[in-house]
C-alpha cells in the first residue's frame, strides 16, 4: 500500500531538515547614516583574527553580525562561511574576530533527551579594508 501524499511529506520533511541544519545571520551597521558600500563576493571577505593583524591597514567598522546555528547540523567552518556570505552583502571585505560559542557538554545532553536540541552562536564585527597604511 502505497501512500499518495508520501512525496509531498517527504518534501516538507526535507525543507524542515534544511531549515534547521541552516546559519542564521543578523547584521546591523554600526552607523546607519554612513556610506553603504558595494557587495562583495564572499570569497572576497577575509577573516582576521586579532585587531592587530590591521595594523598595516587603513579600515573602518562597518557593522556587527550575530550568527546562530544548530550544534548538531553546523560546524565553526559553515558559521564562518554564513558570516563572510553576510558581511560581503552588507559591503565588508574583511571580518574581524569571529567568536563562536559552543554549547557546554550539559547543554547537549540535557537537548539530546529532550529534543529540544542547542545552538551554536558568533558574533564578528563587518569591517571595510580601505587600503594600506
Amino acid at each position: 500500500m502505497h501512500n499518495k501524499n508520501f512525496p509531498k511529506i517527504l518534501i516538507i520533511l526535507s525543507g524542515l531538515l534544511l531549515a534547521f541544519a541552516c546559519v542564521s545571520t543578523k547584521g546591523i551597521y554600526l552607523d546607519p547614516t554612513s556610506q553603504k558600500y558595494t557587495p562583495v563576493s564572499p570569497d572576497s571577505v577575509r577573516i582576521f583574527i586579532s585587531e592587530s593583524e590591521l595594523d598595516s591597514l587603513n579600515y573602518i567598522k562597518i557593522a556587527i553580525i550575530e550568527a546562530t546555528g544548530s550544534s548538531e547540523f553546523t560546524s565553526q567552518t559553515g558559521m564562518i562561511n554564513a558570516m563572510r556570505k553576510k558581511a560581503g552583502k552588507l559591503g565588508g571585505n574583511g571580518v574581524l574576530l569571529p567568536q563562536i560559542k559552543e554549547a557546554g557538554a550539559g547543554a547537549k545532553v540535557a537537548g539530546a533527551f529532550l529534543g529540544t536540541g542547542t545552538e551554536r552562536k558568533g558574533n564578528a564585527v563587518v569591517i571595510r579594508v580601505l587600503g594600506k597604511k
